[in-house]
């Protein structure tokens, strides 16, 4: 048993400053389970919906929001003889990685890409293997094709803009701010467009992205914002091209208008990066296999912009909630801190 420090939801509320800091006692893991001291936990859209309620996913309350972190395993429980204690491990789980330590599943930790700081490792696994199902498994993305990846400077939009240029694509990334545009282009995007126009809304970039591609536009478009994006990536899309939707944060479902697809004989395609492990559990090991190979061999890079000790949690949920977030955030736990914290 041990006491720890861990932020805490006790009861879903809009305003994510309404978590606690509080101390609880710790078992010591049990059958099958690990104890890990993390260092670092990413920040993500789901901590925020469900402490907000709006998640798919509820857990029981009280709970601790982040779902993948990186740190030192401190304990072993009976029963597991591939993870000891020292190793330094990522871990992935649906919730509780706002703690100094947690016990979680063996099967739910893999050894730290040698290359990667705790918050880089704690920062890659949910974008780029978001990124990897979209444009590999969903998209079929093929050397020389044309990559329009919308909301480029976020975490899922930068992992798709370096694994696009990974696999040989030409990348154009979009964004509201010139620059976090800049930090596209520095991580391999061939052009950058601001797609906001001069009332605040976002579009006006179809005639932009077929002067870069010439007339045909984007052979495969990455988007995970949704609404007047889509609409316009409606426009901008080459014959027999693929448009992957990965989420809405653009805040608005939008409707694909059939007529289009059916002219240019398009595919409008679905990206579930986690549900496609779930019902198809060998599918998922491979995918998980095939990015953790990335990671390990240096291919992929995560870009962490900010760090917030454990106490500062809030902060760190609100400069995402903002949109005020490059890449990654990250809170630190046990000691760790990373420049710009």
């Amino acid at each position: 048993m041990a006491r720890i420090r861990t932020v805490r939801c006790h009861e879903t509320n809009e305003d994510i400053a309404s978590v606690s800091l509080d101390e609880i006692e710790l078992p010591d893991p049990g059958p099958g389970e690990v104890q890990v001291r993390p260092r670092a936990c990413a920040v993500n859209y789901p901590d925020l919906m469900m402490i907000q309620g709006t998640h798919q996913h509820r857990p029981p309350l009280p709970f601790a929001p982040g779902g993948e972190g990186a740190g030192e395993v401190a304990a072993v429980g009976t029963g597991v003889s591939d993870v000891r204690e020292g190793d330094s491990v990522c871990f992935g789980r649906l919730s509780g990685g706002f703690a100094e330590a947690l016990n979680v599943s063996a099967d739910a930790v893999e050894p730290m890409p040698r290359n990667m700081t705790y918050a880089k490792a704690a920062s890659y696994r949910t974008a780029y293997t978001t990124a990897y199902v979209a444009l590999v498994v969903r998209g079929d993305l093929q050397p020389g094709e044309w990559l329009l990846v919308h909301g480029a400077a976020g975490g899922v939009g930068l992992a798709a803009v370096e694994l696009g240029k990974h696999y040989g694509a030409r990348v154009i990334g979009t964004g509201g701010r010139d620059d976090k545009l800049a930090v596209a282009k520095s991580r391999g995007a061939d052009a950058v467009i601001n797609y906001t126009l001069p009332d605040g809304s976002l579009g006006g970039f179809r005639h932009k992205v077929k002067e870069v591609t010439g007339a045909g536009g984007a052979d495969v478009i990455y988007d995970p914002v949704g609404g007047d994006v889509f609409d316009e990536s409606m426009r901008c899309i080459n014959w027999r091209g693929r448009i992957l939707s990965i989420g809405f944060v653009g805040g608005r479902w939008p409707a694909a208008p059939v007529n289009l697809v059916l002219i240019k004989s398009i595919s409008v395609i679905g990206v579930r990066a986690g549900e496609i492990g779930r019902r198809d559990p060998a599918l998922g090991r491979s995918i998980r296999a095939a990015v953790q190979d990335l990671a390990q061999s240096g291919a992929i890079d995560p870009y962490v912009c900010a760090g917030f000790p454990l106490e500062r949690a809030v902060d760190a949920m609100r400069m995402l909630e903002n949109r005020e977030v490059v890449g990654k955030c990250v809170v630190t736990m046990n000691g760790y801190e990373i420049e710009g914290a």
